[in-house]
């Protein structure tokens, strides 16, 4: 009778462990398809930016039209963040990031719509933007300054998907890329807003040293 009790609890044991980690698996995979789909924040914040500040042609249309991009984008960003993100404190920093980064950038580039020159645009608006971002993450998330680094990176490889689909389309000079480019930076920050982000999911692990406790003689784990 000991023995087939001590078997069982162990079976219980083994199911309870193996089952633990399914509950953040599947929730960090349900956060990730929300924010995934955010990715529609991007074209209406193109659309709102280019209607208030006109065509990126001059600093202060690529100011005002950052600055309102940004706002719409951030919002929209924490929005789909699952209550990840500060709403205020990121839609102010993508905000200030993007007005800035987007003066910087086209201003750069003599605001050219060439695929070298929105390159460098783009590089130059995902480095102001990344780091403003990264101050605004929570105080829990590790390393923020990958999030910094990796901006520069992912808005030119939005920039470039979308002038590919696009085409001369981006001659008209918006202040943020479309769709097509959009769902795939979109889908790359939301794996590296998980990591960053992901904390010890100490309540799965709780239930299951519970339930392996209780399926065990006196209440004894071993």
């Amino acid at each position: 009778m000991t023995t087939k009790t001590t078997k069982t609890s162990k079976a219980t044991k083994t199911e309870a462990g193996l089952a633990a980690p399914t509950v953040p698996r599947a929730r960090a995979l349900r956060a990730w398809l929300v924010w995934t789909a955010g990715f529609l924040a991007c074209p209406i914040a193109g659309v709102v930016g280019i209607a208030v500040a006109g065509r990126v042609d001059g600093p202060l249309a690529a100011l005002l039209g950052g600055l309102v991009t940004g706002a719409v984008l951030g919002l929209g960003q924490a929005l789909a963040s699952s209550g990840r993100l500060p709403k205020v404190r990121w839609a102010v920093a993508t905000s200030l990031g993007m007005g800035a980064g987007l003066l910087l950038g086209a201003h750069t580039v003599g605001y050219g719509t060439t695929m070298g020159e929105l390159a460098i645009m783009a590089a130059l608006t995902g480095a102001v933007l990344g780091s403003a971002q990264a101050f605004a993450l929570p105080k829990h998330a590790r390393a923020r300054w990958v999030w910094a680094l990796a901006m520069p990176a992912l808005w030119p490889t939005g920039w470039a998907i979308s002038t590919l689909v696009l085409g001369d389309s981006v001659d008209k000079q918006f202040t943020l890329f479309g769709s097509s480019g959009a769902i795939t930076v979109t889908a790359l920050l939301g794996i590296l807003l998980h990591l960053l982000l992901a904390q010890p999911d100490t309540t799965a692990r709780s239930s299951a040293t519970t339930a392996a406790t209780q399926a065990t003689p006196n209440g004894d784990p071993s």
